[in-house]
């Protein structure tokens, strides 16, 4: 099977993965839909497989085209290994992918960023937002280089290097707050907690903490981003669990608050990589200034 095998298959492979469509695929491959179906149907005698299942919009992949995800993904990134190892390596070039989630990246890394940006002009970086466990499967899958989570995953199949301890919050508008100053915490009975949603770890965490509490939350609205969760909670529409120092300037001036509950919320971010990855010269220079980076930074930023 090695021997018939092209690493153009499994970049056509992943493109239709990604884009759920052969007329997409097609697009940003800048073929024609014909040699998209065709390179998928030599896939799939090779494997001996259905690989997609047609559905109205497009297409979704059947259970051995989640499995063959894995081995592509790592096809094409032994091959762009290969490529930037034989590159003139006195600047050193190439693609690095992380994904990470958004608040750990606006409020901790666009200084890192900046600064390798500066020193490896050439390497570039595909950086993807996520949520806990989207982001280990990603890992597990080879789809990225590396991830960074808020706490160790506690996986075999995966290196967690330890990066910094995050103090959580629970933040309400100051009117709220002043509510549960006056009446106590029972007042978020009523309330509505926001979060990223339920495959974000902050979520769980708040859930178990409030329950601990004694306090049931009337309902719950999920939110993609930081932004929106922070105008919400200033707009009084509920209350929110997020690490401090993404609201430390609203803190300060006083836009809300934060309500003070008993127990001590912390997460600890680290970043992970799949140990059975080969990493690309332009990932190892990565990896080192992250953890570069972190090592001389406090414990708790």
């Amino acid at each position: 099977m090695v021997e018939l095998l092209e690493g153009r298959y499994f970049k056509t492979f992943i493109a239709v993965l990604e884009e759920k469509s052969f007329s997409r695929a097609a697009d940003r491959l800048g073929y024609v839909q014909s040699t998209v179906t065709t390179h998928v149907k030599l896939l799939e005698g090779l494997c001996n497989q259905k690989l997609f299942h047609r559905v109205a919009r497009g297409v979704i992949p059947t259970e051995a085209g989640l499995k063959l995800e894995k081995y592509a993904n790592q096809y094409i990134h032994l091959g762009n290994c290969i490529q930037e190892e034989m590159s003139d390596l006195d600047q050193a070039r190439g693609t690095v992918s992380l994904r990470v989630q958004e608040s750990f990246f606006l409020t901790r890394m666009t200084e890192l960023i900046q600064f390798f940006k500066d020193e490896h002009p050439l390497i570039k970086l595909r950086i993807e937002s996520g949520f806990n466990q989207n982001i280990i499967d990603k890992v597990l899958d080879h789809g990225v280089d590396f991830g960074i989570v808020p706490r160790d995953p506690q996986r075999h199949e995966i290196l967690f290097y330890p990066l910094v301890q995050e103090k959580l919050i629970f933040v309400a508008s100051n009117q709220l707050s002043q509510e549960v100053e006056s009446d106590g915490l029972h007042v978020l009975n009523n309330q509505t907690l926001i979060s990223f949603g339920t495959s974000c770890l902050y979520h769980s965490q708040s859930s178990k903490v409030l329950e601990e509490e004694g306090i049931l939350t009337a309902d719950a609205l999920e939110l993609p981003s930081l932004e929106m969760i922070k105008q919400s909670v200033k707009q009084g529409i509920g209350f929110a669990m997020i690490p401090e120092v993404s609201v430390k300037e609203e803190l300060e001036s006083g836009e809300f608050k934060s309500l003070q509950l008993n127990a001590e919320l912390s997460s600890l971010h680290g970043l992970i990589v799949n140990k059975d990855r080969e990493l690309s010269y332009a990932a190892k220079l990565f990896k080192n200034a992250v953890l570069d980076y972190y090592s001389v930074k406090p414990a708790t930023l």
